[in-house]
């Protein structure tokens, strides 16, 4: 980054001190960081398990699917995106999380979930 003192030809212009590109980086990232303090902040109240496809676990297929939840302010979900995963898994997947109760907030807000598939765990009770 350069800032112009004076004239526009170019001759009289001034270097940013590397202490302030240092001090803007910082205040960049600890803003983005409070963002994420935020999605941190919502804990999980109310899980319904998961519904493993039977034809998938029987034939050894697994995997973990991505998703971003949308929580809103009285903690039900709004909504559900898929962000990674097999898209079988994933609906299942969406279909369960979609029912999950988080802590209550101020705003509504997004998080990221991984939920895993193992064909060889045992049933949850």
């Amino acid at each position: 980054m350069q800032a112009l003192a004076g004239s526009d030809d170019g001759k009289n212009m001034t270097r940013f001190h590397p202490y302030r590109k240092i001090s803007c980086l910082l205040v960049m990232l600890s803003c983005m960081s409070i963002g994420y303090a935020q999605d941190a902040a919502r804990k999980i109240l109310k899980k319904v398990p998961v519904q493993y496809p039977l034809v998938l676990k029987t034939k050894g297929i697994g995997g973990t699917v991505r998703l971003k939840v949308f929580i809103k302010p009285d903690g039900s979900v709004r909504d559900t995106a898929v962000l990674g995963g097999s898209a079988i898994l994933a609906e299942s997947a969406q279909k369960s999380v979609s029912q999950w109760k988080f802590s209550p907030s101020s705003s509504e807000t997004a998080m990221e979930i991984s939920v895993l598939f193992d064909p060889s765990a045992k049933p949850e009770n």
